[in-house]
């Protein structure tokens, strides 16, 4: 039933990265980007909602000012990493975005050390070695098709990694101190919080772009092009966060995760490749390649325990 759960999980989230894709072209400027993600998080809120009620589990919203802390965490990461992950993908070449998500992986992995105590075996080290290796390589990949890469741009995809990794570790936060908390109250907050952030970025890039010169448009114009792509990826979003959840139920952290990343990597590939026609080389290949045993080294320990 584990795989089926992540099996579905996989799908929304393939699904939410190509109609991404599809509305990164529709996204020309900063304030563009922001009011589409506030409606995503807008109804991805609704949706939580409607899960709460239809368990008969409204009561779980009332929450206390730790786990609020903890879903605050979760909400701003969030709300950084859809931007990012946006912006990533109008400059740069898919893949790259997918790669550098994988630099992610070191944040929960040092801070529940830190914070938790968890044990950092020199195999693990070895793996996070092999993932900057790969990373480096796909960064020359990303210079072969689109060019020297910029500052701006490699500045988003850090980022976006980074954001993304501290919105794992939140849900880690959360399970380590709130086992019996509500996973769907703790992603409604993290919604509601993600759009707030949003909201509040949007008149500031608003005015930035204003004063650039540039002519920000009207929220409904930016939307109703591509308003099916947003309803999209805001169910896809919490398919994905509520099946990956249901999976880790009956699959142990260091099968689910090299797993999930290891597909979401390989079919991110094959549709970069054959749906956003990416020029796919050697060295792409390889870097895809050494990432995913980077992730298996780092789970290793866990799987020979």
């Amino acid at each position: 039933m584990g795989y089926l759960f992540l099996a579905l999980a996989l799908v929304a989230g393939l699904t939410k990265g190509f109609c991404g894709k599809k509305t990164s072209a529709a996204v020309v400027l900063d304030s563009d980007s922001m009011i589409m993600n506030v409606l995503r998080m807008c109804l991805c809120i609704l949706i939580g909602f409607l899960l709460l009620l239809a368990e008969g589990n409204l009561a779980s919203l009332s929450a206390d000012s730790t786990t609020l802390a903890i879903t605050a965490l979760s909400g701003v990461a969030s709300a950084a990493f859809v931007v990012t992950w946006l912006l990533s993908v109008r400059s740069g070449a898919y893949m790259m975005v997918e790669v550098f998500l994988l630099l992610g992986v070191l944040v929960p992995i040092l801070l529940c050390r830190i914070l938790f105590d968890e044990r950092i075996t020199l195999l693990q080290m070895l793996g996070m070695a092999v993932l900057l290796v790969a990373v480096y390589l796909m960064c020359t990949y990303n210079a072969s098709i689109k060019g020297k890469m910029t500052k701006k741009a490699f500045l988003l995809l850090v980022l976006c990694g980074l954001s993304n990794g501290f919105a794992d570790f939140s849900q880690k936060l959360f399970v380590k101190t709130r086992p019996e908390g509500s996973v769907a109250a703790f992603n409604f907050y993290t919604y509601l919080f993600a759009a707030a952030v949003l909201l509040a970025a949007y008149f500031v890039f608003r005015r930035l772009d204003a004063g650039r010169g540039e002519a920000p448009r009207a929220p409904l114009a930016v939307i109703r092009p591509i308003l099916f792509y947003v309803v999209v990826m805001a169910v896809c979003l919490f398919a994905y966060s509520y099946c990956k959840t249901l999976a880790a139920q009956y699959l142990d952290a260091v099968l689910l995760y090299p797993l999930s990343q290891g597909c979401a990597v390989t079919f991110s590939l094959l549709m970069a490749a054959f749906l956003f026609k990416e020029r796919i080389n050697g060295r792409c290949i390889v870097g895809v390649l050494l990432s995913f045993a980077g992730l298996l080294l780092i789970n290793l320990p866990g799987l020979l325990a």
